[in-house]
């Protein structure tokens, strides 16, 4: 009983945590030369100025970053909700990056990858 009882709080807790971490849901890509534009989708269960999704950025596979996008405020209201980077700028030659999106109380959210059509 126990065992049981334990298994199925650590469910809960692992369940909880998880609840949290904000998901890219969209992006759209644009590009002009070697300069790209990112519009990127966030959902997040943003709970006031204590717990938001605070950012997410843009990564080379080996974890390079491209460019990070600062989110000033929660998004209480407005979920899902998309936000902007311009101006990033992708070595020739890749043909995908990384979304990440972060939190000020999870940290980092799944990678979403995104592939650069030229």
């Amino acid at each position: 009983m126990k065992i049981t009882v334990f298994a199925a709080v650590l469910s809960i807790l692992a369940t909880v945590s998880q609840a949290g971490t904000p998901v890219v849901v969209g992006v759209e890509v644009s590009h002009s030369g070697n300069s790209w534009r990112f519009d990127v989708s966030l959902r997040h269960a943003d709970e006031g100025w204590n717990h938001y999704a605070d950012g997410w950025g843009v990564y080379l596979e080996d974890g390079t970053e491209l460019g990070y996008r600062v989110l000033m405020h929660p998004h209480v209201n407005e979920q899902p909700f998309t936000r902007s980077l311009g101006n990033v700028k992708i070595p020739s030659g890749t043909g995908w990056v990384k979304i990440v999106p972060h939190d000020l109380v999870h940290g980092n959210g799944e990678a979403f990858l995104v592939e650069l059509k030229r």
